[in-house]
């Protein structure tokens, strides 16, 4: 039986996050126990874009120090560290962390930042697809992982948590070729198993502080949850962070793929909580991404029916051009090259689009919005 920790956090004041992850961590003696002096540890962060901290699509640079503080207590060398959507190269890197408050934590710390843009290609013996991958060169250096993810609702796979987060170990333009080849939802979530399996954190740690709901991981609305949370099965994790989300984990890509391999139960009462219960936790229940549904339905429809409305009525990128800036970014990160630039402005053919949605993820502005055909919406809700 797995084992996940869940501890309150109202805020981001840096005492009280040092004390929940403290918690976190102490309640894991056998994760602490592999953790020896001198040992590199990636701590994997959610750097998605440029974001700051408050807008809630980062992982918090309060959580990311007090991971740091109490590897460094513990004689380790942190490192860290995500390779973020667009190109894996230092400029990029330089203005993600600086965005995010990463450079901030770093000078408070005297922790290494990664700027190696190197890539390896590694075998993945426990993949079921990706036998063999590309990852960062820091991911494959290090002596463990830990997984720092943010609690939000995902465009294209409902949720992302602390399985997902490890996709950001796909170096940058990368992720656009696996996005093209596992081009819908169900085999991009066996995807992310598989680079679960590959990277193994040691811990994942969700930051549910504030987390994000609608539209995210980057264009929904900041939700309030006080939590921190911690396993030492990223699976376990994710389980218990949709229950507490209200979000029920059939419709969760990832964890019907995780399941399906007997990696975890996704049922509640095969985990084991300390610190706080489920039921001991009230939160409104997360609103859903426009996009839900649009190649999984978990069953809830017959397969006909499932194939028919995703196909003739799923839901499409539709572009603001009265908010955009023509930028270009959502036309560089589209996998199969859906988007064309018309006077300065996006278009998309939607006969190419595999409604990934990364232009909506990715978009600086939120300029991109997911619409639903009514009669998918009478459907799916």
């Amino acid at each position: 039986m797995s084992k996940v920790h869940i501890t309150k956090c109202e805020d981001y004041e840096y005492q009280k996050v040092e004390a929940a992850v403290s918690e976190c961590f102490e309640a894991m003696p056998d994760v602490k126990e592999k953790l020896f002096p001198g040992a590199r540890v990636l701590v994997k962060t959610n750097l998605l874009m440029r974001k700051h901290p408050d807008e809630a699509c980062t992982t918090h640079p309060a959580v990311i120090e007090a991971i740091v503080r109490y590897l460094q207590a513990l004689g380790c060398k942190p490192v860290v560290g995500d390779s973020p959507g667009g190109p894996y190269n230092e400029w990029n890197l330089k203005g993600v962390y600086k965005a995010a408050g990463m450079v901030e934590m770093a000078e408070k710390t005297g922790c290494e930042l990664n700027f190696d843009t190197g890539v390896v290609e590694v075998q993945n013996d426990k993949a079921k697809f990706l036998k063999t991958m590309q990852i960062i060169k820091i991911a494959h250096d290090v002596d463990f992982v830990i997984s720092a993810a943010k609690l939000k609702t995902h465009g294209m796979m409902t949720y992302t948590g602390a399985v997902k987060n490890l996709f950001g170990v796909i170096p940058g333009v990368i992720k656009a070729d696996y996005h093209l080849k596992m081009n819908n939802t169900a085999n991009f979530a066996e995807h992310l198993v598989d680079i679960c399996e590959y990277v193994s954190p040691l811990i994942s740690i969700i930051d549910a502080v504030d987390g994000m709901e609608g539209d995210g991981p980057s264009a929904g609305e900041k939700k309030h949850v006080g939590l921190l949370m911690a396993s030492a099965s990223p699976y376990a994790l994710d389980v218990a962070a949709v229950n507490i989300m209200g979000i029920n984990p059939a419709i969760v890509p990832t964890i019907a793929a995780a399941e399906a391999r007997g990696l975890m139960s996704s049922k509640v009462k095969e985990i084991e909580f300390s610190g706080l219960k489920p039921e001991e936790i009230n939160v409104e229940p997360f609103k859903l991404p426009k996009s839900i549904n649009v190649n999984f339905v978990g069953g809830r429809v017959p397969k006909a029916l499932e194939r028919y409305v995703t196909n003739s009525f799923r839901p499409k990128p539709v572009f603001d051009h009265s908010r955009c800036v023509g930028c270009g970014d959502c036309k560089r990160s589209c996998p199969p090259d859906a988007i064309t630039m018309v006077d300065g402005k996006p278009a998309v053919d939607l006969e190419k689009c595999i409604r990934c949605f990364c232009c909506h993820e990715l978009c600086p502005i939120k300029a991109v919005d997911i619409k639903k055909h009514w009669l998918h919406e009478r459907i799916f809700g």
